[in-house]
């Protein structure tokens, strides 16, 4: 069985699950592909993404997208882009409708796998503090991590999530709009252009 199989099949939250809020069946979203060249690293799919089993499915989706500056097709082209949160499968709510963090097992079982299965990355856009804690190794705030992007790019990209929340953020942060996205998209459509698929 191949590793996108194996991950589909994964049950290994089910319990944990059932003890949510929601009390929901693991539904893993796995999109990668080896060919991909570019990574996206999240936190855990929404209750949207559970519902559409597609990454990103949903407003932080689209303006995932605008930030990156790709047209849908790009984004969910999975032989040049792939998806791998924290976590495969949404996590749930807790009693007051707050996200639950992703399960650390599901990294600890899959996340070496995946990467190592994707030999042509050329791009990692780090999604968060739980994507940016994994690759990066830092405990530093987003703000802070994302505020340092130089000291990554052009490999790594540190973004912040890009939720209704973020509106604020980037006003206090202006910077991010004026500095790091026009760069990361011409470094993304570099790579997207060289891309012989």
């Amino acid at each position: 069985m191949d590793l996108l199989s194996q991950i589909g099949g994964c049950r290994l939250c089910a319990g944990r699950f059932a003890a949510t809020a929601t009390r929901h069946s693991p539904r893993p979203v796995p999109w990668f592909r080896p060919t991909a060249r570019i990574l996206i690293a999240g936190q855990a799919p929404g209750l949207r993404v559970h519902a559409a089993g597609r990454p990103f499915a949903d407003a932080s989706g689209i303006r995932l997208r605008g930030w990156l500056g790709m047209s849908e097709d790009e984004f969910y082209d999975r032989d040049r882009v792939a998806v791998v949160p924290m976590a495969f499968c949404f996590p749930g709510y807790d009693a007051k409708g707050s996200d639950l963090p992703p399960p650390s097992l599901c990294a600890a079982t899959w996340h070496q796998r995946v990467m190592a299965g994707m030999p042509n990355l050329q791009t990692l856009l780090l999604v968060g503090a739980y994507a940016q804690r994994w690759h990066l190794g830092t405990r530093a705030s987003v703000t802070e991590t994302v505020g340092r992007w130089r000291d990554h790019a052009p490999r790594r990209w540190p973004l912040p999530h890009p939720s209704w929340r973020t509106t604020g953020w980037a006003r206090k942060n202006p910077w991010f709009e004026a500095e790091l996205l026009p760069e990361l998209r011409v470094h993304l459509r570099k790579v997207l252009d060289d891309d012989p698929a």
